[in-house]
């Protein structure tokens, strides 16, 4: 590995759910790695979003009740990535998040924490020098810590998971 590339800053493509006008996500994600080793990277990740309704509701799940309001989120976390074969890596990152509950008339109601945790499994695809990259991925989510939520809030989530299974991702960044 050339050592003049050790670094990199990316972000994810889930910067285009901004576009959506009825419920957007407010989603922002900064990425810095940096290679240990060809192999093995350490990522810092500054990420931040709302959203309107529980996060443990899965693809095959029939109800979809929102909040009486939204949830916004606030984090930085860490993770580990492991490149075992060619392009093919996996991901293991926790991020505390620090939350803030609106209700309907967009009004802050309370706080909480949340500890996100992540495995990825995806591959890595590299252009122009192998400078650029994408990484299509699936992920899943847990979050074994979840404080602190408004009661109106709870009973939305109550008897939900806190997992997420098989969620598509597509990051993107820049090696320097």
């Amino acid at each position: 590995e050339n050592n003049d590339t050790r670094h990199s800053i990316g972000s994810s493509f889930f910067l285009l759910g901004n576009l959506d006008t009825a419920e957007p996500p407010l989603f922002f994600q900064l990425n810095y790695g940096y290679d240990l080793t060809p192999k093995d990277l350490i990522i810092v990740e500054a990420i931040t979003w709302a959203y309107y309704r529980p996060l443990g509701l899965q693809y095959w799940d029939t109800v979809e009740e929102s909040y009486p309001g939204k949830t916004r989120s606030f984090g930085v976390g860490v993770g580990y990535q492991r490149f075992h074969w060619k392009g093919l890596y996996s991901t293991v990152q926790a991020t505390p998040f620090l939350q803030n509950f609106y209700d309907a008339e967009d009004t802050k109601i309370q706080s909480g924490f949340m500890l996100w945790c992540q495995l990825r499994i995806g591959y890595r695809l590299e252009f122009f020098k192998k400078r650029w990259f994408l990484e299509p991925s699936v992920v899943i989510n847990y979050w074994p810590v979840n404080t602190n939520l408004p009661e109106s809030f709870a009973q939305v989530e109550s008897g939900l998971p806190n997992y997420f299974l098989f969620e598509p991702g597509l990051h993107f960044g820049f090696k320097f």
